[in-house]
């Protein structure tokens, strides 16, 4: 099948993002349009004032990059235009499982149901009008769920890398859309060089090695993102404050049961911030839920009294990252300490790998360069851990913080204080 664009759309990103049939057809849909109404960084436009753009444009823009990347390996590679056009609806389809307030309410579904925005993909792809779209089209509807989530066992590894590996349409969109949107100037990486430079080696993503550093820009571009943007204290305040608002009112709201697909699809933002701060306070849970939904609506947020860069080779931390049990107990002693009830205190453990997982969800541990020489291409896997500026920020990015009221800031200052002493931790809690 030859690709053939029917429509364009204007991006302030991309540019013109052109369009194929069945890609319009899921675009017009009314589950797609769904995510015009959930924003990609939900809680970060308290902060950065107009980080307002969504789902739907940054999947936008996945595609469009996911198109550039098949263009650049058709030179290179066996790669028809079916495969293009299964790797565009992918990208465009990878995010269609998030719910409300994006990774925010995923934190949420994990904890009360234990699944994630990707469970919700696959079955809006195999069980809604999506289906029929995909099929009617010519295309498998159970490959394409899989391949969306970069797990396709039916396709080339590379393939799933484009879209959900370490080098992934993913990552590059997201890094130019953000920094785009907040103001904030790390995120702009050439990820048009990187793209350009794309080789397959055993069927396997690499890059020519003259494009080294578009590569090393681009990992550290999104180490900066992070500590910048999606880990900013203010920022993880407005979620911590969303995120235990969702959980406590969730047995009166149901808004993680997703049993039945079509309500969980009805959920938006706005529609679920409305239920939130319209509850009526039957009980001290609901009566929390609906003050919390209220200032983070009102940009009434909380304060933070203690925060840990970390390094997990701390026996004591790793508990406190791995363990929601041992927090819960710190944050009763920390209470106890201040004088306040427990509710009152916010433990946040924000966490990723500093350079991105791979399509199998492992640490990206290696990657393989290509080099041309006079006798041809021969290529090397390189550990990451032996590039300079790579390797210097391999591991995790962790960060502990505790949050409160507040009128309650003098007095949990204090409290923590006490508890985690100068010189070390307490020993207050059993581990």
């Amino acid at each position: 099948m030859e690709l053939r664009f029917v429509a364009e759309i204007r991006d302030p990103v991309h540019g013109y993002i052109h369009i194929t049939d069945v890609e319009r057809d899921i675009i017009d849909a009314g589950i797609f349009q769904r995510l015009r109404r959930i924003r990609q960084l939900a809680g970060a436009n308290l902060t950065y004032p107009s980080a307002q753009h969504t789902r739907f444009e940054h999947s936008l823009g996945a595609m469009h990059l996911v198109g550039l990347v098949g263009s650049s390996l058709a030179s290179k590679t066996r790669i028809t235009d079916d495969d293009i056009q299964e790797l565009r609806l992918s990208a465009l389809l990878h995010d269609v499982g998030h719910g409300p307030f994006s990774h925010l309410f995923e934190e949420a579904l994990t904890e009360k149901r234990g699944i994630t925005h990707e469970d919700m993909s696959k079955r809006i792809i195999m069980e809604t009008e999506i289906k029929d779209v995909i099929e009617k089209n010519g295309f498998d509807s159970k490959e394409m769920s899989e391949l969306a989530l970069g797990l396709s066992s039916k396709r080339p590894k590379f393939m799933n890398e484009i879209i959900a590996g370490g080098l992934s349409v993913d990552i590059m969109d997201y890094l130019l859309r953000d920094s785009y949107f907040t103001g904030v100037e790390y995120g702009r990486v050439d990820v048009h060089r990187l793209i350009d430079s794309f080789e397959i080696m055993d069927e396997k993503l690499a890059i020519d090695q003259a494009a080294l550093y578009a590569f090393e820009a681009f990992t550290i571009a999104r180490y900066e993102m992070f500590k910048a943007v999606y880990f900013h204290r203010t920022v993880r305040a407005a979620q911590a404050m969303l995120i235990r608002s969702i959980i406590l009112a969730d047995d009166e709201l149901e808004l993680t049961d997703v049993n039945d697909l079509q309500k969980f699809l009805n959920l938006t933002d706005e529609l679920t911030l409305a239920k939130l701060t319209d509850l009526k306070p039957k009980n001290k849970e609901l009566d929390q839920a609906k003050r919390l939904a209220i200032g983070y609506r009102d940009r009434r947020l909380i304060k933070c009294v203690f925060e840990k860069i970390v390094h997990r080779k701390d026996r004591f931390i790793e508990r406190i990252l791995n363990q929601k049990g041992i927090r819960d107990k710190i944050a009763i002693e920390i209470a106890k300490e201040a004088g306040i009830d427990s509710d009152s205190i916010f433990f946040d453990v924000p966490t990723t790998p500093s350079v991105p997982y791979t399509s199998s969800r492992q640490s990206l541990s290696s990657i393989t360069l290509v080099y041309k020489t006079i006798e041809g291409r021969r290529h090397e896997i390189i550990p990451i851990k032996e590039l300079a500026l790579v390797g210097a920020i391999t591991g995790y990015m962790d960060i502990i913080r505790i949050y409160t009221q507040p009128e309650h800031r003098s007095k949990v200052e204090k409290a923590v204080e006490t508890f985690f002493g100068r010189e070390g931790y307490s020993t207050k809690v059993s581990m």
